[in-house]
């Protein structure tokens, strides 16, 4: 019988750190807490990283592998409302797992150089994919938008997925972390991003999205 290798200890740091801060939030999570969790001394965790810096900063490394390896359009094609729509939910979803870094994200860019220049980064190339993804339809005749609005488009698109949780949070702090709940605030938070471009919808892309959000708009109610 084939013996499961055991996870490295660095690996369970991270493993451990980021439920902690998405439980948590990270402004109130040390390294003796997570030494102490993890049931092992606060020198054996300063042998895997220097710092809490350095285990966010590690954490936001993972979080941007796995961006880069999830979140691709196919290839050889363009875009469709439907690759759009799956594109949020996974957006969403790896939102979701790292969600500390959105709810704290303010807090966290203050104090983290390194995390504010690469946040940045992220940020501009989610407004240049959601442009392009406008501009994509626009030259297939299924998009009706100038220049000006696609770019205000974009940029609020992006605002609205950077924030949803930090929204929901507020609006429902005692359910933050119930899987039901956010599961249904994630499918809310892809609508509200994806329906902000149906009054420019036009052709078969506008039939599709109208089926798409009717089924959405369904389930929302049989669930409520």
């Amino acid at each position: 019988m084939q013996t499961k290798t055991p996870r490295r200890t660095r690996d369970r740091i991270l493993d451990l750190s980021l439920k902690l801060f998405n439980d948590f939030g990270e402004p109130n999570i040390t390294t003796t807490i997570i030494a102490e969790e993890m049931s092992i001394s606060p020198g054996n965790l300063y042998y895997h990283f220097r710092n809490k810096e350095d285990i966010v900063n590690s954490l936001f490394l993972q979080f941007e592998e796995e961006i880069n390896k999830k979140l691709a359009f196919p290839e050889g094609r363009k875009a469709n409302i439907q690759d759009i729509w799956t594109y949020l939910h996974l957006t969403f979803e790896l939102i979701w797992r790292y969600r500390f870094f959105y709810r704290d994200l303010n807090d966290l860019l203050t104090r983290n150089r390194k995390l504010e220049l690469t946040f940045k980064q992220i940020l501009n190339h989610k407004i240049k994919v959601a442009t392009e993804l406008c501009l994509g339809l626009r030259a297939d005749g299924e998009f009706e938008a100038d220049d000006i609005t696609v770019e205000a488009l974009a940029t609020n698109m992006v605002v609205v997925a950077t924030y949803w949780l930090s929204y929901e949070y507020v609006r429902n702090p005692r359910k933050y972390t119930e899987l039901q709940t956010m599961s249904e605030s994630l499918a809310r938070g892809c609508y509200q991003v994806i329906v902000q471009i149906s009054p420019y919808l036009r052709g078969h892309t506008k039939e599709v999205f109208e089926k798409l959000s009717h089924d959405y708009l369904m389930k929302i109610k049989r669930e409520t």
